[in-house]
């Protein structure tokens, strides 16, 4: 009866750690900022070769504390950058929760070709890497 009674105590306790264990990473991964984008895949269509376009993938901060977006990395050249909001310093700002931010995309169609390219956004989120896309066909003018 003793050794019965020991391993229901053990038994109990290691219920009592995976538990506790569980909650905790829950808990962590609700605190985070999280994205909710407008769209994370824009098709430009057609567009004439030589015509600068922009989009702005435009997200909300869904989660529970802030959303601080570390860096954007195009996986091509012929693009520029801007995320919002931005400080003083050109660095991204933290996003709170329930806030928005943008991050702009200006892509230069110099190759009559279709395209499919992808933005990388790095981030302290539940989601520290999301990818972008741009999609469409460059036509010759």
């Amino acid at each position: 009866i003793s050794k019965l009674l020991t391993m229901k105590k053990l038994i109990i306790l290691f219920a009592v750690v995976v538990s506790f264990v569980g909650f905790t990473t829950m808990a962590q991964e609700v605190s985070k900022g999280k994205f909710a984008f407008n769209e994370e895949k824009h098709d430009f269509k057609k567009i004439s070769q030589g015509t600068p376009v922009t989009v702005e993938f435009v997200y909300t901060n869904v989660g529970t504390e802030s959303l601080q977006i570390t860096e954007v990395k195009p996986t091509f050249d012929c693009v520029i950058v801007d995320v919002l909001p931005k400080g003083a310093d050109g660095r991204p700002l933290p996003v709170p929760p329930g806030g928005t931010g943008v991050i702009k995309i200006a892509y230069n169609a110099s190759i009559a070709v279709p395209f499919s390219k992808g933005i990388t956004v790095l981030s302290k989120s539940t989601t520290p890497t999301k990818t972008l896309y741009l999609v469409g066909e460059v036509v010759a003018k």
